[in-house]
């Protein structure tokens, strides 16, 4: 390390509409010295997700981020320094470090990494994206082989691999994306069977036109319009997994709720389930033995979106929130 210096990212103020650069501020401090129980960690790579401006807003499966605190988020991170058992200098871990260089973090809130290259997989589709697409389709949403599975923000880092994996399940499979670009990608480069492009503003009649015998499986990552134009074309007996509500994270959310619930749930005897990947850690050796041997065949492919530099990291994650990337993004400190 440089020095004693330890640069940090704090969230100064909470945003009231949409997140912008001045909600930030880059900070120094003094690099941390670990507790008994602790390890000194150096950040690699800091995962970027929707979640993170969620969490801004309140207490969610975690706690909220407060003002004037160190930005909250998950990282891949390598042991500097350990005076806890089970961790090693040099042990490479996933944590929730925060928008920080260093940082000491207790070692039992910590998940010890294999050791693999590129790094940045134990981000994107070994990581928590890739558990997230996994249990939330293949454990909620319960895909057959024929069936038609709709994903909505399907470019991003769970819905591309969503896709991917619903492809491998033999279904028919419908990204929802914003732009003609992404849509291109997901047909040409994802093997999607077709894409509807949201900000043509017709996402119902396209959406009919690309599933005409109706859906049988919807993952959801928005909310809002989205559930709103697929709940109506749900096939009886159909599966959603609810996995995020982008569309209500930054700035004013929808006029009005999704419209046909609980009505067309009860008619179509559809299962809404909404689902943490926390609660499935205890099988993640089995996901992840699944995804390792997809992606060694070429059956699944990675996407990721790298963006270099700590103080990029505010620009980063506004740039999610508007839909920038393809894949997962993280910053490469």
């Amino acid at each position: 390390m440089s020095g004693n210096i330890n640069h940090q990212i704090l969230l100064v103020e909470k945003p009231s509409g949409k997140l912008g650069p001045e909600h930030f501020k880059m900070v120094e401090s003094t690099v941390p010295e670990p507790k008994d129980g602790e390890v000194l960690l150096r950040v690699r790579y800091i995962s970027l997700d929707a979640a993170n401006r969620a969490w801004m807003h309140g207490a969610t499966y975690r706690s909220a981020v407060e003002a004037n605190s160190v930005m909250a988020g998950g990282a891949i991170a390598e042991v500097v320094s350990s005076k806890a058992e089970g961790l090693a200098a040099g042990d490479i871990v996933f944590g929730d470090t925060g928008w920080q260089e260093f940082a000491a973090v207790p070692a039992k809130h910590l998940t010890k990494m294999p050791k693999l290259e590129p790094m940045t997989h134990l981000l994107s589709v070994f990581g928590i994206a890739g558990l997230t697409a996994y249990f939330g389709l293949l454990e909620i949403g319960k895909p057959k082989e024929g069936e038609t599975v709709v994903v909505s923000a399907a470019a991003g880092s769970v819905g591309s691999i969503v896709g991917q994996i619903a492809k491998i399940k033999g279904c028919r499979v419908i990204g929802i994306a914003g732009g003609a670009d992404k849509c291109s990608w997901l047909t040409s480069e994802l093997g999607f069977d077709a894409a509807v492009d949201y900000k043509d503003g017709a996402v119902f009649k396209a959406l009919r036109a690309a599933a005409p015998k109706g859906i049988d499986v919807y993952f959801d990552n928005v909310g809002g319009d989205i559930l709103e134009a697929c709940l109506p074309q749900m096939n009886n007996y159909g599966r959603i997994a609810c996995c995020g509500a982008i569309s209500q994270y930054d700035g004013a959310p929808s006029a009005h709720g999704p419209r046909g619930v609980p009505g067309l749930i009860v008619v179509k005897r559809l299962v809404m389930q909404g689902f943490i990947v926390m609660d499935y850690m205890k099988e993640s050796q089995r996901a992840l033995a699944q995804l390792q041997g997809w992606v060694k065949s070429g059956k699944l492919k990675v996407q990721e979106d790298i963006i270099d530099g700590l103080k990029n990291t505010p620009k980063a994650l506004i740039g999610l929130l508007a839909g920038e990337n393809r894949g997962k993004r993280m910053v490469r400190l």
